[in-house]
């Protein structure tokens, strides 16, 4: 070992721990220069600009202190993080930051280029970092960036939904990738390169052996996913999400030793989903309907899963008991599929629960609470046939649940009060179920965030609170065809927002306008009042 690096290090941590102010070189004056001479040659806007539009000599001598710009020892600049500048048009090949051969991290994501990637960012051969996502380059990819070799991540990634604008057709993923043999992450998502599974899968377990993410989201993929994927000892992340994989996931994904995420959404799936894969801590194969499976009997204490998304697929059975040992669970989405039986009370363990989405199955019996799941945000059980009351200690210290569906059920009973006191609850639905009894007269009027309440098609009676209409975010207030009666003052219908769509047709209510002024200044904000096969006895003045 170097003596000299020794001393270096033993006078740092000496000096932090002693209070000692240590201070290394300065940016050198090239550098800056450099620096200044890039800020000229970029076409940013001034206004939407976090760090180049402060970068001024006359500010501060010492460049490497800019926002933005990481020094070495020595005063070199070694990385340049210039995302979400509002940065347009080219980098010139003559460009000043071809002169700062010491990058080591280069960022100029979330721009808007609108120009090819120049060929002679490939002479950057110090790069160990290049994100270039979702900057606005456009065309091909060009086959100078592979003589960057000390690639550990690099980020071409575009968004999916804008269409392909980068391109690796002109040249072979194979000799693209032939020299980043230190590449650990990569991220292509909507480059558009139109490849078999072998080709794709064969180039790179070749050429990147220490990939540990692969992320090649909606890039016009297609044929099933090789064998030789298995050879990648370090994988980790698989994200393959809207390519076209026809045939079966390949049971050896379980037997990849650090793989710990697998999505494979939307990529036209078949046959039998390998129930060993149920282990790692996050799978979505949801929206490929021909995917059959069901989920393992017995869930091992130890699993490490944590989100499992399933929706829109032929997977269907009965969920296991042994599901309440799955600890480390937080999203579990079981929507739309072919699901049975009962919901297992072991769920009731689940205390790392978010968010739970188990709608359009054909579930039964009683509903388990959930009120151990404490960090529970989304809770969805509506289009099943379950059946049973729910209790008001269900909800007890759910203080971060914000959606709430448990609609086209078959419930009973009278809908607790401490549902609408939770502090962030925006959003209930328990219509088309078998609830009864009266609505509670109070709610948190001050602090109620509710924005949509809809209680529509049950067995609900006797008044309806007026503080209801009150509630300061409500927006959306659906009570019909229930058997609700006695008055409703509509110009007393009032609050700090004002509802803008009540629906209470197919009641028993009837209105009374008890203020002379017909215009009903309180209900300005209405867009839509239906009151359609209710006894309305209107008199405008009172």
């Amino acid at each position: 070992m170097n003596i000299s690096f020794v001393f270096s290090w033993l006078f740092l941590m000496i000096a932090i721990y002693s209070n000692i102010d240590v201070v290394f070189a300065q940016c050198l004056s090239d550098q800056q220069s450099m620096l200044l001479q890039l800020k000229k040659n970029l076409v940013f806007d001034a206004i939407e600009s976090k760090k180049l539009v402060q970068w001024n000599e006359t500010n501060n001598i010492d460049c490497c202190s800019w926002d933005g710009v990481t020094c070495d020892e020595e005063g070199h600049v070694t990385g340049l993080s210039l995302g979400q500048e509002s940065i347009s048009g080219g980098i010139f090949d003559n460009s000043s930051l071809l002169d700062l051969q010491h990058l080591e991290t280069l960022d100029f994501s979330s721009n808007n280029f609108e120009s090819t990637i120049p060929a002679s960012i490939g002479d950057l051969s110090t790069l160990s970092y290049l994100n270039l996502s979702d900057a606005g380059f456009l065309g091909q990819i060009p086959p100078e960036l592979s003589q960057l070799t000390q690639l550990i991540i690099l980020d071409l990634s575009e968004n999916i939904w804008l269409g392909n604008s980068l391109m690796l057709w002109d040249q072979n993923l194979s000799i693209f990738v032939q020299n980043f043999s230190k590449l650990e992450e990569s991220f292509l998502d909507g480059v558009n390169k139109s490849a078999s599974g072998s080709e794709w899968c064969q180039a790179l377990s070749s050429s990147v052996p220490k990939l540990r993410v692969l992320s090649l989201i909606r890039c016009d993929l297609y044929g099933p996913l090789d064998q030789v994927l298995e050879n990648f000892q370090s994988l980790s992340v698989i994200r393959l999400d809207h390519n076209y994989l026809f045939g079966p996931v390949p049971a050896f994904f379980s037997n990849v030793p650090k793989l710990t995420s697998l999505h494979l959404l939307d990529c036209h799936l078949n046959g039998t989903f390998p129930s060993e894969i149920f282990q790692i801590q996050t799978i979505d194969i949801s929206n490929n309907e021909l995917l059959q499976g069901s989920l393992p009997k017995n869930f091992k204490k130890n699993n490490a899963l944590q989100k499992l998304v399933l929706t829109y697929t032929n997977i269907l059975g009965f969920l296991p008991m042994s599901m309440g040992s799955l600890s480390n669970l937080s999203i579990l989405d079981l929507s739309n599929c072919e699901f049975s039986g009962e919901i297992p009370t072991s769920m009731e363990k689940l205390t790392q629960m978010v968010y739970l989405h188990l709608s359009f199955n054909k579930l039964t019996g009683q509903v388990p609470s959930f009120k151990m799941s404490k960090n529970l945000t989304g809770l969805y059980l509506s289009h099943n046939m379950l059946t049973s009351t729910i209790s008001s200690s269900d909800f007890e210290g759910l203080s971060n649940l914000v959606k709430f569906d448990f609609s086209r059920n078959v419930l009973n009973g009278s809908i607790p009060r401490s549902l609408f006191l939770l502090p962030t609850l925006e959003d209930i639905d328990l219509s088309n179920n078998r609830f009864d009894g009266q609505l509670p007269e109070s709610f948190n009027m001050s602090s109620s965030v509710l924005q949509r309440l809809d209680l529509s098609s049950n067995n609900l009676q006797g008044p309806i609170p007026l503080s209801i209409f009150k509630l300061p975010k409500l927006k959306f207030l659906f009570l019909s065809t229930n058997k609700f009666n006695g008055p409703i003052l509509l110009d007393k219908i009032q609050g700090p927002s004002n509802p803008t769509t009540i629906d209470l047709s197919h009641n028993d209510v009837f209105s009374i306008a008890s203020d002379k002024d017909t215009n009903w200044p309180s209900l300005s904000k209405l867009k839509l009042l239906q009151v359609s096969s209710c006894k309305l006895i209107f008199f405008p003045n009172l």
